[in-house]
């Protein structure tokens, strides 16, 4: 679904990410990890096509499309989406309107997925004005959910959220990359950037990745890699560099 290249990303004129590749398959769910400054949430926003970043070398496909210098909005009709980690707040957009265009009227599908994360009370407001750090990442996977998209970028889903909301976020993902349909039948993907690797009792990743001053360190079973980095923090990964 998702083929990188010999990535390199600049920002502000400052080379920030370096010979990155990353294969992600149809069904298949990543994890991502890395100490905070390491370039996690610039690779995202360079797979999604934000402004701010330049790719001065490689490529980026998306199910068989070049993606490296397409606009967001186009990458977003392929049938990419994106949880932020800190998303902004828009006063004067009320979350319900915003789902029912972004599911083109289908309000039974607004309707049902707003009770699934508890948000049906939120249609009314302006989004994430005034919300709770645990009630904009419902939002934020709730908009998700209606939007529908072939493969999700998360980052740092659980950051900010509550044992209570962790559960209903981490079951709403796991629907979102298909973990609730047989195996052999996933069409879903995802990338997911985690520190505390609570998400992952709810998501069982196929695969994990440590990235490091901006380049990958590691690849491997993504519980294995947590347990290291748990144990011996990331100079584990520096020492082992295995790629």
């Amino acid at each position: 679904m998702l083929e990188i290249q010999d990535l390199h990303v600049e920002i502000g004129g400052k080379e920030v990410l370096h010979d990155i590749n990353l294969q992600i398959g149809e069904g298949e769910t990543h994890v991502l990890m890395g100490p905070n400054g390491s370039g996690k949430t610039t690779l995202l926003r360079a797979i999604m096509g934000f402004a701010g970043l330049s790719i001065t070398e490689g490529r980026i496909t998306f199910k068989g499309h070049d993606i490296t210098h397409m606009p967001l909005h186009e990458r977003a009709q392929l049938g990419m989406g994106m949880l932020f980690q800190r998303p902004p707040t828009i006063a004067g957009l009320k979350l319900g309107k915003l789902l029912e265009v972004t599911s083109g009227g289908d309000l039974n599908r607004v309707t049902e997925y707003s009770e699934y994360l508890h948000m049906d009370k939120f249609l009314d407001r302006s989004i994430n004005l005034g919300f709770s750090g645990g009630e904009i990442k419902r939002s934020e996977v709730l908009q998700l959910m209606i939007q529908k998209p072939d493969f999700v970028m998360l980052d740092e889903p659980e950051s900010g959220v509550d044992l209570e909301n962790i559960s209903l976020i981490g079951n709403a993902i796991a629907k979102l990359v298909d973990k609730d349909v047989h195996i052999v039948n996933r069409k879903k993907s995802g990338l997911v950037i985690t520190h505390t690797g609570y998400i992952l009792d709810y998501l069982d990743a196929d695969f994990g990745h440590v990235m490091c001053d901006g380049v990958f360190r590691c690849h491997g079973n993504p519980r294995e890699i947590l347990k290291v980095i748990k144990t011996s923090g990331y100079k584990e990964c520096l020492a082992c560099q295995k790629i």
